[in-house]
């Protein structure tokens, strides 16, 4: 692997000759073809054909200062990636959105002036927007990506939008490299596929080229890529940004969303299962909550530290892909976001919504994190092409709730303009807005120095440290879930150099990982490790905070039943089941042979959620089996039956029986040698203590042996 890291400029160098696929023509502006010599590769330019020197960072202000908005490079880039394609987004295009509020836990007008932070149980609007990255707006919902976290919430003092993810780092440290890691991770262009899905070779071969990325790899590798619903996944503002008080004392604050139901996940063979069941899952899941009156909700945490802390800290903190474990800095909570209320209308309100990074009332500020500089300018661009007028703010999702005034007037689609004579300031005629020195925002003073030049900090060059402490601080399931999924994703890759080049940067992170992931390809021979700008370091700790086994509920509150009945199910045992439920905080849908429903033991009827041919139980947390043993003879008939036993099987859930239910267990080809802790007899005594058991949601020490069957 070349040594791209370990140049000061953050450039990659060449993997090879022929780079760029052995491209021996290429186009000019007025569609003219200029033929390159055998071997050549042509220099990269800007639309105006100008060269480009370096393609890899945003000119600076010294190697970690602030963004330039005289690089005109960046600015074409971005520029023409913003305006790509219409109406959709390019990014985050399959989304869904709720209303609801923010609350203040106490005062924090000791670290910001932000209105919103003065009072203690003061209520914010709010509304948020999650979404995934790759697909289009007709893709599903369980793609492996990240999650978008948008939060948009209308304070007193203007609008504050905290875009970000449901993992706290990202590919790239440099927003010019966005356009060229969403074009790679995007259908191919000559095929249009795969849709929604990294598995292919541009994708691969961006971060095989890209060291910067592997951090982020190992959680888009991990189950925090498939999360069983919105309301299970954390959220993080990613960047490192300013808290700034009265006395403009500045506070470096990162943004932590908790969920209040705790994390869970899907495996990938469910998730594949699901998509094709209800492609709709997480849209599904959010609605029904949501109308049933169990309100998601977070709590935002801030990890806040000092300029000494920033210093003395291993890796530097304007870098996006690195965090703070929170073993070194844990969190403190400061409020609780809630969402009580679905838009009245998915396109007014969910389409149109539009989130910018650079939406902060006084007291909230920016760092100079690369990716966060390149963000605060990009954004304004989007909303332009999407929204289709620079008075997108005049529609009412994106409005702001508090009074305001301005100056601006006109444009297309203008739903209000300034009254009166007076359209500019200063004006002697004493009508209009004036600013305000006191209320007014007010960046941060701090003081910048250094070369006008396009370099990535020295601080930037260690790529793998944290990828390891990642991957290390999984339970061993989960570093198996990681292994898996690296070995399936470059499955699809057909370049076999690229496959190669993966696996040396495996080898930086992890051995074990490495050999796993190169067995399972079939490598004949492990290339070397990857050149490392910075030797992985060996000593960082395990952050138990990384796992979403290790931190989960233990409580089955929101999560989903599945139960199975047939015509004369027991009706007492259902009854206690239900109560159970109910006591638990949890939902349950009704199974059965006919949509219709069944005819319970004492002849009352029971009525259906869902058929079984049309309800696998990839849809549910747990399964409860109630069938008669008339009726268990009609379910070994049905494939869709076997199907939905042996899939909470192998998918290591809790299954709840009663006894005329074995002989459906033995065709889906569970024996009485494979009962472990996880599938538990029912009967009404019993109901109570299966739901309790139903909070560890999983029976992890199911899983090696499923897969060796």
């Amino acid at each position: 692997m070349a040594k791209s890291s370990k140049l000061a400029n953050g450039k990659p160098a060449a993997a090879g000759p022929a780079t760029i696929h052995d491209q021996k023509l290429q186009r000019g502006e007025g569609g003219e073809l200029h033929q390159f010599a055998e071997g050549d590769v042509p220099v990269l330019t800007t639309a105006q054909g100008g060269p480009v020197a370096d393609d890899q960072n945003t000119l600076k202000i010294g190697p970690r200062g602030p963004a330039l908005i005289e690089d005109f490079h960046f600015r074409e880039k971005i520029f023409h990636f913003d305006h790509e394609r219409i109406p959709e987004r390019v990014v985050h295009a399959r989304g869904y959105g709720a209303h609801g509020f923010f609350e203040n836990y106490k005062p924090l007008s000791k670290y910001t002036r932000a209105d919103l932070f003065q009072r203690a149980g003061e209520r914010t609007p709010a509304f948020v927007r999650f979404s995934t990255v790759a697909g289009s707006k007709g893709s599903f919902d369980l793609a492996r990506d990240v999650r978008g976290f948008a939060v948009k919430l209308y304070t007193q003092e203007g609008n504050w939008d905290i875009v970000g993810n449901n993992i706290p780092v990202f590919f790239i440290q440099d927003a010019i490299k966005f356009p060229d890691i969403i074009h790679a991770v995007k259908e191919e262009p000559d095929s249009a596929f795969p849709q929604a899905a990294s598995a292919h070779d541009n994708f691969w071969d961006f971060i095989s080229l890209t060291p910067e990325s592997m951090h982020m790899i190992m959680w888009v590798m991990s189950d925090r890529a498939i999360p069983r619903s919105f309301r299970f996944m954390e959220g993080f503002g990613v960047h490192t940004f300013r808290l700034v008080n009265a006395k403009n004392e500045s506070t470096f604050v990162k943004f932590h969303w908790k969920p209040k139901l705790g994390m869970q996940s899907v495996l990938w063979n469910e998730a594949v299962k699901i998509n094709g069941a209800d492609p709709d899952f997480h849209r599904r899941d959010l609605w029904t909550a949501i109308q049933s009156g169990n309100f998601p909700e977070w709590e935002l945490q801030f990890q806040m530290f000092d300029q000494a802390f920033a210093d003395s800290f291993e890796f530097d903190i304007l870098d996006p892909t690195k965090l703070i474990p929170e073993e070194v800095l844990p969190p403190i909570p400061v409020g609780r976001l809630v969402l009580d209320r679905m838009p009245d209308n998915f396109f007014a309100e969910t389409e149109q919504v539009a989130f910018m990074t650079q939406n902060v009332p006084p007291g909230i500020d920016f760092s100079n994190d690369p990716l966060l500089q390149g963000r605060n300018f990009s954004y304004l661009d989007t909303q332009l092409k999407r929204l289709g007028s620079p008075n997108f703010t005049h529609i009412p999702i994106n409005a702001p709730k508090c009074p305001f005034a301005h100056f601006q007037q006109d444009g297309h689609m203008a739903m209000r303009n300034p009254v009166g004579r007076v359209n500019y300031q200063p004006n002697s005629f004493g009508e209009g807005p004036r600013e305000s020195p006191q209320r007014g925002f007010t960046p941060f003073a701090d003081v910048e120095q250094g070369a006008k030049r396009r370099l990535r900090a020295e601080s930037f060059a260690d790529h793998y440290s944290q990828a390891r402490q990642f991957f290390v601080s999984q339970t061993r399931g989960e570093q198996h879930h990681i292994a898996a999924a690296l070995t399936f994703e470059l499955s699809k890759v057909k370049t076999p150099v690229i496959r190669e080049r993966m696996v040396s940067h495996l080898l930086n992170i992890d051995e074990t990982l490495a050999s796993k992931v190169g067995t399972g390809l079939g490598l004949k021979t492990m290339p070397k490790p990857a050149d490392a700008a910075v030797p992985t370091r060996q000593d960082l700790e395990p952050s138990s905070k990384l796992s979403i086994v290790e931190n989960g509920p233990q409580r089955f509150e929101g999560r989903k039943l599945g139960i199975l009945v047939t015509d004369g199910t027991d009706a007492a045992v259902l009854k206690a089941l239900q109560q159970g439920l109910a006591k638990a905080g949890a939902s349950f849908e009704i199974i059965a042979p006919k949509v219709g429903g069944a005819k319970a033991s004492d002849g009352s009827w029971i009525e259906a959620d869902q058929m079984i041919d049309g309800a696998p139980s990839v849809l549910y947390d747990a399964v409860a089996l109630l069938p008669a043993a008339a009726g268990v003879q009609d379910l070994l008939q049905e494939h869709t039956a076997r199907d939905f036993v042996a899939d909470a099987f192998a998918h290591c859930k809790f299954i709840g029986y009663v006894d005329t239910a074995a002989p459906l267990l033995e065709k889906a080809g569970i024996t009485q040698d494979d009962f472990d802790e996880g599938v538990i007899p029912l009967g009404a005594k019993e109901a109570a203590g299966f739901v309790e058991r139903l909070g560890r949601l999983r029976v992890w020490a199911r899983e090696p042996g499923v897969k060796m069957k």
